[in-house]
Order: C-alpha cells, then structure tokens, then sequence
C-alpha cells in the first residue's frame, strides 16, 4: 500500500512538472525575455507586460483559432502575427521574427522586400508595452500574437 502511494505521489510530480515546464514556456516573462533581449542588444528601453494589451491579444488568438489565418486584427496597436504546427511557444514565435534583423538596413532605414518589419515592431524604440497570447487552432496549429503600444513602423520614421 505504501510503494503505490508513493508511486502515485512520485507521478503526479513527474506530471506536475512536465506541465510547469510547458506552460513556462509561455509566460509573459517568457515574451519579455526574448523582447527585452533584442531590444537591449541595439541599446533599446525594455517593454512592460500589459494586461490589457495581452487581453486584447488574446480575444484575437481566440477568434483566428477556427481558422488559423495569418490575417491582422486592424486594432489600434502593433501587431506581429505568426503559426505553427503542434505547440509552438511563444518565445519560438518571437525568435522566428528576430530571424528578419539580418533584412534590415539601420543607415537607409530599408527592408529587404519588406520582411523586416516584425523586427522592427519588437524593437521599435517608442513601444513601451506589450501583450501576448497564443491560441491552438482547430487544424492543430498554434496561432501566436503579441501586440505593441504605441505602435511601431510609422512610415519615414526609425525604430531606434
């Protein structure tokens, strides 16, 4: 009676674990990290979670989870985007954007075809706030957003 009590205990914190380390991976903290990181790399103030930013994203994740489309809300904040397959984590959506700096050109404030401006949203230099969801959507990828406020990439403008 005792070694399967002890087995059972042992199990639920095999499983409570496993669970804590995957739902970690999805913290807001999470988010800030990779931001805050890039960010601090070109010398850029850091982002402050925002609740009602994060609420905003996801009642958007939410309802992109029937489809999941890469379509943007039109809200009034920033916006990045991105799917995966299976159980894409958050900060692998943020590192997936980060792959864009190479596009862009600091000295003409250039994008190589455009594909720079998730990199330049996460570090554009007056965003000060951020809020991030994720959503699993009915075809079994995962829907990933995170919105900026203010927003970034205002045309003529550079992000630091």
């Amino acid at each position: 009676m005792r070694s399967s009590n002890l087995n059972l205990l042992i199990n639920f914190f095999i499983l409570s674990t496993l669970s804590c380390i995957c739902l970690a991976q999805n913290r807001p903290q999470d988010f800030l990290e990779v931001h805050n990181e890039a960010r601090a790399n070109i010398g850029v103030g850091p982002l402050y979670w925002n609740r009602t930013l994060a609420s905003y994203a996801q009642n958007y994740a939410n309802r992109r989870s029937h489809d999941c489309n890469l379509e943007h809300s039109g809200g009034p904040f920033g916006e990045n985007i991105a799917e995966g397959y299976g159980d894409m984590k958050g900060s692998d959506a943020v590192k997936f954007w980060l792959t864009e700096k190479p596009n862009y050109d600091h000295y003409s404030n250039t994008c190589v075809n455009d594909e720079c401006l998730h990199y330049t949203q996460i570090v554009w230099r007056d965003s000060r706030h951020l809020g991030c969801a994720r959503a699993k959507c009915t075809n079994g990828w995962m829907f990933v957003i995170c919105s900026y406020d203010p927003p970034g990439n205002i045309e003529g403008e550079r992000p630091y």
